[in-house]
């Protein structure tokens, strides 16, 4: 089961304090979800930076011409 926790604050110069809260997130999410669930989770993510590639890479494309 996926648990719904409030994304962390991120303070805007990103300290180690940060990468700590962003890992006590993930753990608190992920803590008790199957491996299909898990799978799901990051699966969204990666789409979602796939895009942002597909994107950046048209633009670059589009420049070059």
């Amino acid at each position: 089961m996926i648990h719904v926790v409030p994304k962390p604050n991120i303070s805007p110069n990103f300290t180690i304090d940060d990468i700590h809260k962003i890992r006590e997130w993930h753990y608190e999410i992920l803590k008790d979800a199957t491996l299909e669930e898990r799978r799901e989770f990051y699966g969204k993510g990666v789409e979602e930076i796939e895009a942002q590639i597909a994107l950046i890479r048209a633009y670059r494309n589009e420049r070059a011409k």
